[in-house]
């Protein structure tokens, strides 16, 4: 447990040298760089890996509009300082990823390089709110719901606080490569269908997620529930707002994008992945993991890991 200027974060810790800052997404904990913590280590590297503000052991505020990602950039600010670091190369999955991009938008001098999984970088649309987009977009498309506009109901996790283990289950199980193309989740949903109505309830626990790894992802659900992970999601419209001042702001630092071939995100999210080039000025390459789903840094940790070690020592 570290006490920051905001909170007090638990985190995961290993390692000598260079900070590796380390930040999950939905529905996620520290845990889940359990295998990037340990070969950065051997590798060289100080690895950190918080349970992000609404998760885990990480003591975290009440209220929704404390979860835009400026506050969660702050908190990155907050813990690299606290950790004794002037400097570090940030990594970020999942909706970890845009807190990622955006530690590298507004403080270039503390994130020095940025690795994204599974969630290109989007740049702010100058056309208004993304809800709204999102919305338009689904509509005119005829795809049904996507799962980020069903977060935004304030009742929405409800329904995975009722049964925190088959919440779970079904999430890693749908968003999993190793999942069957009939039940791997595309991101959109019968327009008024939960999202876990839309899953099996014989979804299993993925391959790669064993019964002792699975558990203290229970358990942390059990204990704090969904409703501040989803206040995430539900400050998305704020977090556009916010940003107006990043309005055509490039990454000019070193950066890197990894993502599994049958990531269900790439549905709603291809084309800002296609057109990355325009905007990370230092893209060192985006990396394609065949077969991966959208857990990648889980499913396939031996090529993640290799992958972050080599652009690691390129960046020096």
């Amino acid at each position: 447990m570290i006490q920051t200027d905001g909170l007090k974060q638990s985190v995961l810790e290993a390692g000598e040298g260079p900070l590796v800052l380390l930040i999950h997404g939905f529905p996620e904990l520290a845990i889940s760089w359990a295998a990037q913590i340990q070969a950065l280590a051997a590798a060289g590297y100080r690895a950190v890996a918080p349970d992000m503000r609404g998760y885990g052991q990480t003591v975290s505020p009440q209220r929704t509009e404390d979860y835009g990602v400026l506050s969660l950039v702050g908190d990155m600010v907050d813990l690299v300082r606290a950790l004794g670091e002037e400097t570090c190369v940030v990594v970020g999955h999942d909706f970890g990823a845009p807190v990622a991009w955006h530690c590298a938008l507004t403080r270039p001098d503390m994130f020095r390089a940025v690795v994204g999984l599974s969630v290109p970088f989007q740049p702010r649309n100058a056309g208004g709110p993304p809800i709204a987009a999102m919305k338009a977009i689904s509509e005119r498309l005829k795809l049904g719901d996507l799962y980020i506009v069903t977060f935004q109901s304030i009742v929405a996790h409800s329904d995975f606080d009722l049964d925190p283990e088959a919440a779970l289950r079904k999430c890693f199980w749908a968003y999993d490569g190793a999942t069957s193309g009939k039940d791997r989740s595309t991101g959109f949903l019968p327009p008024g269908v939960p999202i876990l109505q839309t899953i099996s309830d014989a979804a299993r626990r993925p391959p790669w997620m064993s019964a002792d790894h699975f558990q203290p992802y229970v358990d942390a659900f059990t204990a704090g529930g969904f409703k501040r992970p989803f206040d995430w999601y539900r400050n998305i419209d704020r977090n556009w707002r916010d940003t107006a001042f990043l309005q055509g702001k490039t990454i000019d630092q070193p950066s890197l994008f990894i993502v599994g071939e049958k990531d269900p995100v790439r549905h709603y999210a291809g084309r800002h992945e296609a057109a990355q080039g325009d905007w990370l000025t230092d893209l060192r390459g985006q990396v394609l993991i065949y077969g991966a789903g959208h857990w990648i840094q889980q499913e396939r940790a031996d090529a993640v890991n290799a992958t972050l070690i080599n652009f690691l020592r390129a960046v020096g």
